[in-house]
């Protein structure tokens, strides 16, 4: 049990409130001699004395070795089954144009799922083969971009959609290849709005319509059938929704491949990272030897051949990668009364930032860790709660976490495992402008997104021209 009554029953007082757990920190993130937060070389101080507070901060050299490892491991363990294995970095976690390019010279496909992400791989430079195209609403012209510049796939959502990426291709002479994204019914194990895979969700096709809509798509000439897509959800720690769905997926896979060839199958992504201590997550070598196990299974029961099988990380590549430093404005200790006549002490620590940085708190209830960055202290830990600075009760960063009981305005703190979900989710809730996004390696930083000014804010308002 925690000293402080008000702590959640997961997080114990630590005996040092300045240690960095290494599940939850990026790779080269660490102390220096002085005691204050390095990431690659640089402290968080010289970090923030070049590009402000708040800051999102991408350890390039994490980022760049956990895409190595997907493609590696996947690469492996499907050769090790007989088969092979596409994966695909799922945008929607993070993307800029520097990212993307990492995640090519890596050997990874992109997945988008917006003419705004499509925009932002092919700025890039990424060939439109490399790219996937996703969402359960695409436009008439996202599609037709999509398939103007040679797109890999495009994952088809519903029956209307069927025709809208037929026109295209016959506009631009392709045969434009598909996938069928399946609602399997399986429930992950995760927040109810990170499960995408339930009976009563706006993803894809019901399981049981899949032969029927597949017959449809391989009547068109211009439709080029690569297999059944699925997704089951994020945040995800074990295999079990992803056993279960493959053998479902199989049992109409096995059907589709006697009327037609299935080269592929999509098993989506998903793959859950440490947000704490307490969150244990499976290395990225264990997800792909348990995806080829899970896929080498059902094939064997079915009796099919393995399929190649599509994969679509995204979380698990960015997301331990960024740090998101903040300055501290105010602290308040708050009189809190547990049970009928106790009473226990939260310190509210207010940030320079909050839920426009990190809305993930406030929409999933997600718990996050955090250190001070600036320096360290031999204070006794103290129960904190670290507040965002927007005009909500829910602006909330860090539910709960031990700090050194001396933590001060002026003090720099870190967030750590901020790179997926959070710079892509920003918003300009009360007028702030969204962080600058730096990476740092070998003792350098360079900037991958700018701070947003003020006068960026108000270039969009027409009224100010009339002024």
């Amino acid at each position: 049990m925690s000293a402080n009554p008000l702590a959640p029953a997961w997080l114990t007082e630590p005996a040092n409130a300045n240690a960095l757990e290494p599940s939850v920190w990026s790779t080269n993130a660490s102390r220096d001699s002085s005691g204050a937060i390095e990431i690659a070389g640089l402290t968080a101080a010289a970090i923030v004395a070049e590009y402000g507070t708040p800051i999102y901060v991408v350890d390039e050299a994490d980022v760049k070795l956990r895409a190595d490892q997907v493609r590696a491991s996947f690469d492996r363990e499907f050769a090790r089954i007989g088969s092979s294995a596409h994966v695909y970095y799922a945008s929607k976690a993070f993307l800029t144009t520097e990212v993307a390019r990492w995640m090519i010279e890596a050997g990874l496909g992109i997945d988008v799922c917006s003419g705004g992400e499509l925009a932002v791989a092919l700025a890039a430079g990424v060939d439109g083969a490399r790219l996937g195209l996703h969402g359960n609403n695409k436009s008439v012209a996202e599609i037709d971009r999509a398939v103007s510049v040679g797109i890999g796939a495009i994952v088809l959502d519903s029956l209307i959609e069927i025709d809208r990426v037929v026109a295209a291709a016959r506009k631009y002479g392709r045969v434009q290849p598909v996938r069928l994204r399946i609602n399997s019914g399986v429930h992950a194990s995760t927040h109810e709005y990170l499960a995408t895979a339930r009976e009563d969700q706006k993803f894809g096709v019901p399981l049981s319509d899949a032969e029927a809509v597949v017959a449809i798509v391989r009547s068109h000439p211009e439709l080029s059938f690569l297999g059944l897509h699925s997704h089951i959800g994020s945040q995800i720690f074990e295999s079990d929704g992803f056993v279960e769905a493959a053998r479902r997926l199989f049992t109409v896979h096995a059907k589709l491949l006697e009327t037609g060839p299935v080269p592929e199958l999509n098993l989506g992504g998903g793959f859950g990272i440490a947000y704490t201590s307490v969150d244990v997550a499976l290395s990225l070598d264990e997800i792909a030897r348990r995806f080829a196990d899970i896929v080498a299974a059902a094939a064997a029961e079915f009796g099919v051949p393995v399929p190649i099988v599509s994969v679509e990380p995204g979380r698990s590549i960015i997301g331990p990668s960024t740090t998101t430093i903040y300055e501290v404005g105010t602290v308040k200790d708050v009189l809190v009364t547990v049970g009928d006549e106790a009473t226990a002490i939260r310190k509210y620590v207010s940030i320079d930032g909050g839920m426009s940085d990190n809305i993930r708190p406030a929409l999933y209830g997600a718990d996050y860790s955090v250190r001070i960055a600036s320096r360290s202290s031999d204070a006794a830990p103290a129960l904190v709660r670290i507040a965002g600075k927007h005009c909500e009760s829910g602006d909330i960063v860090v539910h709960a976490d031990y700090l050194p009981g001396d933590v001060e305005p002026g003090d720099l703190v870190a967030v750590p495992a901020t790179g997926a979900y959070h710079w892509s989710m920003a918003s300009n809730y009360n007028y702030l402008g969204r962080p600058p996004v730096v990476a740092v390696r070998d003792g350098k930083a360079h900037l991958l997104v700018r701070r947003e000014t003020e006068q960026d804010l108000l270039s969009r308002d027409a009224g100010v021209e009339n002024q």
